[in-house]
């Protein structure tokens, strides 16, 4: 199998991994046909106006190798995209929705979540509503970007998970963890653009793809708002970022799959794998476990294990509670620090 960052002619590693209509005969009435058309015609138009309100915030970015795309994130020039779009370019060329082309400058970069922040000399810029809570299953999704240079493009789908990973032998570096998976269509030149919902709001910057050639089919991947937040206020405050690791890779627990696995807890974040040699190693937390607690904070899914994370610095000592079988454990955790 193999996945694909998405700049424009940017080309990963292979991976070998595992990720893991109704009809009737009968004729639709005359009253119904119209109030079913119109319908349609209104949801169309709620995604035509979304559209339309985002399409200004986000930008094409090009450097020496290849393009990408970006978002804008403060109406004073920062713009937030991939790491792996600017590359090692201390200078890129934006382009704008309404035409125009500035120079930007690299102010920072993390290859670790692969983001990376880019400022222009422009100011009172449109600037994208950010949704820092993870969006749910199912919920429509738009990926604006500029696919093979095709500006200011716009594909929809759904959200198709969260919580993902691509093992860092697909990236050619360090694996990406927490992702948001999408099946709205995104191609080389999508890196860095807006995954937004419904309602035109930021909930991830689309990061990654697995290619048709893998069997794949719309197997997108994108960094959640949540984390570019926090990893762009610290490259703006200090040029690079830093993160606690944990070293676990988690799935959600919900009362239906509870059910189905006959576990004994039916919210949480279940441990499907422990990174050997990891923080969660050495403090004894094992795959099976389901992390019902971190610190003073509940956890319901793996975004609240993301966000509990967030709250806390690198090497600092935590409580993680776990539910083993049926009971209920805390466990104290010495975090790690992850840096690019």
């Amino acid at each position: 199998m193999t996945t694909r960052r998405l700049a424009a002619g940017a080309v990963v590693t292979a991976m070998t991994a595992a990720l893991l209509a109704g009809c009737s005969d009968d004729a639709p009435s005359p009253a119904a046909a119209p109030s079913q058309s119109s319908a349609a015609a209104a949801a169309d138009t709620g995604i035509v106006d979304v559209v339309s309100a985002v399409e200004p915030s986000v930008v094409t970015i090009t450097t020496g190798e290849g393009l990408g795309s970006g978002v804008i994130y403060r109406a004073d020039g920062v713009i937030v995209t991939n790491a792996h779009v600017v590359g090692s370019a201390d200078r890129v060329q934006v382009s704008f929705a309404d035409g125009t082309q500035v120079p930007g400058q690299v102010t920072g970069s993390d290859d670790l979540t692969d983001l990376a922040v880019v400022k222009v000399g422009r100011n009172g810029l449109p600037t994208v509503t950010v949704r820092q809570e993870l969006p749910r299953q199912g919920e429509t999704a738009l990926a604006l970007g500029s696919p093979l240079g095709f500006e200011n493009t716009v594909t929809k789908g759904i959200i198709s998970g969260v919580g993902r990973q691509i093992p860092g032998s697909a990236t050619s570096g360090r694996p990406l963890v927490d992702l948001i998976q999408t099946d709205a269509a995104i191609s080389p030149g999508n890196s860095g653009g807006a995954l937004v919902d419904a309602q035109g709001r930021l909930v991830g910057v689309n990061e990654a793809y697995i290619p048709p050639s893998a069997g794949a089919v719309s197997l997108g991947f994108a960094i959640p708002a949540s984390t570019v937040v926090d990893v762009t206020e610290q490259l703006l405050k200090a040029g690079k970022a830093t993160h606690p690791f944990l070293g676990v890779v988690l799935a959600t627990v919900t009362p239906q799959t509870a059910q189905a696995l006959g576990m004994k807890v039916t919210t949480g974040a279940l441990v499907r794998q422990v990174q050997p040699g990891s923080p969660a190693a050495t403090a004894g937390i094992r795959a099976g476990d389901v992390i019902v607690g971190f610190e003073d904070a509940t956890i319901r899914t793996v975004g609240d294990v993301y966000a509990a994370l967030r709250k806390v610095k690198p090497g600092e000592k935590v409580t993680v509670k776990v539910n083993r079988d049926g009971a209920v454990t805390d466990i104290p955790v010495t975090l790690g620090t992850l840096s690019r």
